[in-house]
């Protein structure tokens, strides 16, 4: 599946040319992910078994002639998560431009808190530069959840999302917990040829976003409304109440109630089928390309469900695992 899809041509790379292209290691940790293996040391043991011809085969299907050692896929793994961010923005493009997304006119952005693997790091020990203990994740920050209504220590997966019958991620991102989500739009919906079409005409969002610079970015550069929540106040500016009418028109309310069908549910199946929340992995660049593709894998699977025509292709978490 990897092979058959368009993916943008990459920038040519300084210095010495990789000895196992991005494609390749990709194939790599969707193997890591697909069979939920805990490690890159497991990974490697798994791909070098020799008791086991479908291994072989297997290795063979990532393009391997060799199997690179449990280093490699360490450092790579912290390198690889700018080429995931651009494959899941194709993909998402690809759902739409080939006609599996019924109505495009409608799109969401929301976030998910994750929890960082091991033990906390407490702020008063963050401000002084103490550890107090290993296993603790030092590029993990806190942030906190309205819906768990709590502080969460780990990091934090920006996503966007169709909505209608068929709910796909279009792009992502992954940041510390401490990063507020109207940080992220900006980035998230210029990132994907999708928030130029002239068919969207709306993205949807909590009221994290709701914020005056991201309504102007959206009407004079993407030419779609953002509709967020927005409450009535008495002194409450003339601009701000044309939001105000918007949403709590019986228009406003049937878009944005879209939201809570879409990207959440989305966002929640994702964490359950690839079991990212906790994370398995510490170290930001480490989280990022494992969350990362764990959107992504979730795209080629709903893809190619889509192309057998399957009549439920978001039915994915059944396959993981299976040879």
């Amino acid at each position: 599946m990897i092979g058959c899809i368009p993916w943008p041509s990459l920038p040519p790379k300084r210095g010495r040319p990789y000895l196992y292209s991005p494609t390749v290691i990709l194939r790599c940790f969707i193997v890591r992910m697909w069979f939920k293996l805990d490690s890159n040391n497991v990974l490697h043991t798994f791909l070098n078994m020799d008791c086991c011809q479908y291994n072989h085969k297997l290795a063979i299907a990532c393009g391997l002639v060799s199997i690179p050692c449990r280093r490699t896929f360490d450092r790579r793994l912290k390198t690889i998560s700018t080429d995931i961010k651009e494959r899941i923005s194709t993909m998402g493009y690809l759902f739409v431009a080939e006609g599996l997304v019924v109505n495009p006119s409608i799109t969401t952005i929301d976030s998910t808190l994750l929890k960082a693997k091991g033990s906390v790091w407490h702020k008063s020990s963050m401000e002084k530069g103490i550890v107090p203990r290993s296993g603790i994740d030092i590029d993990a920050r806190w942030g906190y959840s309205h819906t768990k209504k709590g502080w969460i220590f780990g990091y934090k997966l920006h996503l966007t999302s169709t909505t209608g019958k068929l709910v796909v991620p279009l792009t992502a991102d992954v940041t510390t917990a401490n990063v507020p989500d109207n940080k992220m739009y900006v980035p998230l919906t210029s990132s994907s040829l999708v928030f130029s079409l002239p068919s969207l005409c709306y993205i949807i969002a909590d009221p994290g976003y709701d914020d005056k610079k991201l309504y102007e970015y959206s009407k004079k550069t993407l030419g779609i409304d953002l509709v967020c929540p927005v409450e009535r106040y008495k002194n409450t500016p003339r601009e701000r109440l044309d939001l105000v009418c918007f949403y709590e028109s019986v228009l406003g309310q049937s878009i944005y109630s879209q939201r809570r069908i879409s990207v959440e549910p989305l966002i929640e199946h994702i964490k359950s089928v690839f079991r990212i929340d906790p994370l398995p992995v510490r170290g930001f660049h480490a989280v990022s390309a494992i969350v990362l593709t764990s959107v992504l894998l979730h795209q080629l699977m709903v893809y190619y469900n889509c192309k057998i025509g399957k009549s439920n292709p978001k039915s994915i978490k059944y396959k993981l695992g299976t040879w």
